[in-house]
């Protein structure tokens, strides 16, 4: 699979973009994990043209783990062309346009999913965005706005027809959120449309190596994105990759899993500061499978969340593996 000159290898599955989540640290922990393409948090065009020091910072990328794509967000077309042209200039090797995130102080606000309620002003911002940069432009989006309004086919072949490299599809609507099972059926037909020419990936409730290989061989799509499933389990990306090429499970010490989380809480506190890296990593502690059906583990669980050192998530760590864990070194 190609995006533009970009050459991503067969089935590739790649990191798709988080607020709060797809910061530098841990994007590198998934590139060395095997996803073949890592993707920023989504950055704000209002935000970039106006410099704000926290929104800049996201532009920041590091040689190790490309090909990254940048994905940006917004409503305005000339703030999305002038953010565009920003972005390009930290020299990524994609750029992204966000039509999907369904949060409600993005898309209630027209941005991310709530352009799929104005799609001329979608395509515009889309058309402009490729002829002001360069570099690739994909897009991401879901379904339409709602389940009345399932609109990805004909959208994803306006969206080819403006330029873009590549279309990421999660399958569900705005309106779901992220509630109920991701359809896939939709995105399968854009792909296996012929007039389709343009890579589709695909997105949504990918866990596992069966789901992704699944995506691959029942739907056809390009490409796998992994979202939530790889909050708190950067390790996701080679149990899945290691399935698609083999089909077979591989199993991943338990002592390496942790030194991947320590190892984010540490360069999260190098990054910001104590109290604030810990904050940030609380997401990746509560989501993360390596924790999840511990016998009365709710006490440690608390603990462990409110814990406001290193120190203490070490201890804490030491407790976890000594009482239910055999197979730590």
């Amino acid at each position: 699979m190609k995006i533009g000159n970009i050459d991503l290898g067969n089935r590739p599955v790649f990191l798709a973009p988080m607020e709060d989540v797809t910061d530098l640290s841990f994007r590198l922990l998934c590139k060395e994990q095997g996803a073949a393409l890592v993707y920023s948090e989504f950055v704000s065009a209002e935000a970039l043209v106006r410099d704000i020091p926290s929104t800049v910072r996201k532009l920041k990328t590091d040689t190790r783990e490309r090909p990254v794509a940048i994905q940006i967000y917004g409503r305005d077309p000339l703030a999305m062309v002038d953010a565009a042209k920003i972005v390009e200039e930290s020299e990524p090797d994609i750029i992204d346009i966000n039509f999907g995130c369904p949060v409600k102080k993005v898309a209630g606000k027209g941005a991310g999913a709530g352009m799929l309620r104005d799609i001329p002003k979608l395509l515009e911002i889309t058309s402009a965005v490729v002829k002001a940069v360069n570099l690739p432009v994909t897009v991401k989006t879901r379904l339409g706005w709602d389940c009345e309004n399932k609109i990805i086919h004909d959208l994803g072949l306006r969206l080819q027809d403006c330029g873009i490299a590549a279309l990421t599809v999660h399958g569900r609507t705005r309106s779901q959120m992220y509630t109920g099972e991701a359809d896939w059926t939709l995105i399968g037909e854009l792909k296996n449309d012929p007039t389709m020419e343009i890579p589709v990936i695909g997105n949504g409730d990918v866990t596992c190596g069966e789901d992704a290989l699944n995506g691959f061989d029942k739907y056809g799509v390009d490409g796998i994105m992994v979202g939530r499933g790889a909050i708190g389990a950067p390790w996701i990306f080679k149990e899945i990759v290691h399935f698609i090429q083999t089909g077979e499970q591989i199993s991943i010490p338990t002592e390496d899993k942790f030194c991947m989380l320590l190892r984010q809480i540490h360069e999260s506190v190098a990054d910001k500061d104590e109290k604030r890296g810990i904050l940030h990593i609380r997401r990746h502690l509560a989501a993360t499978p390596l924790l999840k059906g511990l016998p009365d583990f709710r006490p440690t669980r608390i603990r462990l969340l409110r814990s406001e050192s290193v120190a203490d998530i070490e201890k804490i760590f030491d407790e976890i593996k000594t009482k239910y864990f055999n197979d730590v070194v």
